[in-house]
């Protein structure tokens, strides 16, 4: 099981690539290329779906977490220490604090406007 800074290091690197993954310029060339595909066929579901989730902080978030969690269990040896149960509620922990630092971005954002 990962400890609570493990927990914030991965709540805190899956805020910032959720940040990346939504908002950065960086990635604007790669989000405008999905959503073309999407305007010439709106009707598609996988196309809707593509759309939704490279728009929606809380979806994308979900899959960035659980990528982080994974490759930081693979890496440090910890993925066979724990029952996959255990996993999918760490997996649940880091984007839940993710989440939330997204929510409190967003929040801080808007007050200063």
């Amino acid at each position: 099981m990962i400890s609570i800074p493990e927990l914030a290091l991965l709540a805190f690197a899956g805020y910032r690539c959720t940040q990346l993954a939504i908002h950065d310029t960086i990635l604007d060339p790669a989000r405008a290329v999905v959503f073309d595909w999407h305007s010439r066929n709106t009707d598609s579901r996988a196309r809707t779906a593509a759309v939704t989730l490279i728009s929606c902080p809380y979806c994308i978030g979900w899959w960035i977490a659980g990528l982080l969690l994974a490759t930081w269990l693979l890496v440090t040896g910890q993925f066979e220490q724990a029952p996959l149960l255990v996993h999918a509620v760490e997996w649940f922990a880091v984007a839940g604090a993710a989440v939330l630092l997204n929510r409190l971005d967003d929040t801080l954002s808007e007050v200063g406007r």
